[in-house]
């Protein structure tokens, strides 16, 4: 990025302004990067790779700065476990192995199974399978031996049937634990003794009630000792096991009233809860996908987390008691200690491109591996960065969002004029709004549009209470909350009220149909394979989701006159406004039919499909039509 002398700002129309972000640039050569761990002055990460047809490697930097592919060429880490897959591989260091070379098991997107590799070649472990098909995530290396604990989702037989299992170099699998609707983060000792995890049941959602469990593990035969429940009295949201180097256990529990750690010591009377609560920050993440870490456990009992207050990151130190704030980039995972002293994670600000870094808290980082280069020319002034919004919604309460003005070193506003507004409403809808440097949002500010991005009730990252508002109140309250967050911005005068528009995926879709519905403040909208018919997605979805409406709306169907109700399919004659849907041909999760039936129901609406797209868009060449699509969109709208 450069800092030379920016050219003297022009007023434009906003909205129109010349940008530096192009479509090619947002869909083109940027890395993506996830699941950053370390092991002595290693570090580790799964980097996503679209020049290489979005395949997925484990990438490594070794002690001397060199970097190395772990995984041949012909393979590309992934997994469906849930759907929405994650944490599918793992690394270690061998002392015995050529130059202390790491080994990693993965399991490949396109075979399944489970592979090991030196980083030449690859060997499976375990099968896919036919009848019925093995998916597997959450990969995690005995310490003791040449095997890995997982979790493997069965197919093939009606509902998928999930379990803990422990897979061994010749192939041999043993279950573990088996009953629970679902299991995750199977977690070994750092010798190998004790495995801990955590499950939960239908209709439960991990971010709800999961249990906790850890049990001593016997590896000549196998099989688990007796099992200990380490929940506590009261149904919370325990997740994210993980054990320090001396063989502490961790995890993160709600029951406080926000996911904070609690550190479990151990003797011959049992075990025993110690919580770490006052950080003032939830320390946690809904877990839609394995391998998410928020907390790093370090020597001499200390802890380091990554914790969300106020909508943005925050990196914490726990030490005898005490936590304290360390200045350490601005990582979106927590970051993960190097044998050297420093750490490494992945650095994502505001103003900057995410990037691999490593450093020491209060010095500048190196950031060695950046997922894309920007432009040349393009300085700080091009790029727009947040400002955390707080502001009063319906019944009392308070709701949260990011905002971001307009940035441009070349294009101001006229004078007197307010620049449209883009509202987006995030999905899942237990998701947040995303702090860090994204295309997503610089598309529009660079072309002079500012943007909300709202955290409604619900979301994460403002404690149990604030996610439990939406209990009940899917449909309702999220568009209360973007309806108030408008109002905000318009108050106190930071857009135009004739050109604010509302734009949401997935989850998204349904509140941005249904404020199109109960509010008259938006010019247009844009459902991005958004739910439309709340009915037919509890029939259709698959298991992870199956009973997730249960505690957004209400149990189905004793509830369906609610889910009626709630479906912007059945308010689409509120609806007057022009509406644009981008849909996936291939989408399960919220099938072409959902968008169809909606678009069939509206006067001024237009729906464009992209036949081998599923849910979320990956294709450079969809990216790339669905931005300039909808940036033309409201562009008509707002000259019409």
């Amino acid at each position: 990025m450069t800092t030379s002398p920016s050219p003297i700002a022009t007023p434009s129309v906003s909205g129109n302004w010349p940008s530096w972000v192009t479509p090619e640039l947002v869909a083109g050569r940027t890395l993506s990067f996830s699941e950053l761990r370390t092991a002595g002055n290693w570090t580790f990460w799964l980097e996503s790779r679209p020049d290489e047809q979005g395949r997925s490697v484990i990438t490594a930097r070794d002690p001397e700065g060199t970097l190395r592919d772990l995984i041949p060429a012909e393979y590309s880490v992934g997994t469906c476990v849930h759907e929405y897959g994650g944490g599918a591989w793992d690394m270690r260091l061998k002392a015995n192995a050529k130059d202390n070379a790491p080994q990693v098991v993965f399991s490949d997107r396109k075979r399944g199974g489970v592979w090991f590799s030196d980083g030449t070649t690859a060997t499976q472990w375990a099968t896919a399978g036919e009848n019925p098909e093995h998916r597997y995530a959450d990969l995690t290396f005995d310490p003791a031996a040449d095997a890995v604990f997982c979790v493997r989702e069965s197919h093939g037989h009606g509902v998928p049937v999930a379990a803990l299992v422990y897979v061994q170099a010749d192939g041999r699998e043993t279950v573990l634990a088996e009953g629970a609707d679902f299991y995750a983060a199977p977690r070994p000792s750092p010798d190998g003794s004790f495995l801990a995890w955590f499950s939960w049941n239908d209709p439960a959602m991990p971010w709800t009630a999961t249990t906790l469990f850890v049990a001593p593990f016997d590896r000549t035969t196998g099989t688990l000792g007796p099992v200990t429940d380490l929940t506590g009295p009261e149904p919370c949201s325990i997740i994210e096991p993980c054990w320090s180097p001396d063989g502490t256990l961790y995890a993160t529990s709600d029951a406080s009233g926000r996911w904070a750690p609690v550190r479990f010591s151990h003797d011959e009377t049992g075990w025993h809860p110690h919580f770490l609560d006052g950080a003032n920050a939830e320390i946690g993440l809904p877990h839609w996908v394995f391998g998410q870490r928020s907390m790093a456990p370090l020597p001499e009992n200390r802890l380091l987390a990554l914790g969300i207050r106020h909508g943005l990151n925050h990196v914490l130190l726990e030490d005898n008691g005490r936590w304290t704030e360390l200045a350490l980039g601005t990582p979106v995972n927590v970051p993960e200690p190097l044998g050297n002293g420093q750490f490494a994670w992945i650095d994502a600000p505001a103003d900057a491109p995410a990037a691999i870094a490593f450093g020491r808290p209060g010095e500048a980082c190196d950031r060695f591996r950046i997922s894309v280069t920007l432009p040349h020319g393009v300085t700080k002034a091009d790029i727009a960065t947040p400002t955390p919004l707080s502001f009063p919604t319906a019944n009392g309460a308070e709701a949260h969002a990011l905002f971001y003005a307009p940035a441009s070193s070349t294009s101001v506003l006229r004078e007197g004029e307010k620049p449209p507004l883009v509202v987006m409403a995030h999905g899942g809808p237990t998701g947040r709004a995303n702090p860090s440097f994204a295309f997503k949002v610089q598309w529009w500010t660079s072309r002079g549009f500012a943007v909300l991005d709202v955290n409604y009730r619900g979301s994460t990252g403002f404690g149990r209470a604030y996610r439990e508002a939406l209990d009940g109140q899917w449909g309702v309250a999220d568009i209360e909350d973007c309806l108030a967050g408008v109002q905000a911005v318009l108050d106190r005068g930071l857009a135009d009220p004739a050109r604010c528009v509302i734009r949401g995926s997935s989850a998204g879709g349904l509140t941005v149909l249904g404020a199109l519905a109960q509010s008259d403040l938006f010019a247009a909208g844009t459902s991005l394979y958004g739910v439309t018919d709340l009915r037919a997605l509890a029939e259709e979805t698959h298991k992870f989701e199956a009973r997730y409406l249960d505690g957004l709306i209400g149990p189905y169907p004793e509830d369906e006159a609610v889910y009626l109700k709630r479906s912007p399919i059945t308010q689409a004659e509120g609806i007057t406004v022009p509406v644009l849907f981008l849909h996936g041909g291939a989408d399960k999760v919220v099938p072409l039919s959902q968008a169809e039936s909606m678009r069939t129901k509206l006067e001024h609406s237009a729906l464009h499909v992209y036949p081998e797209e599923a849910h979320g868009f990956r294709a450079r060449e969809t990216i790339e039509d669905a931005l300039q699509r909808e940036l033309v969109f409201y562009q008509q709208v707002f000259t019409s």
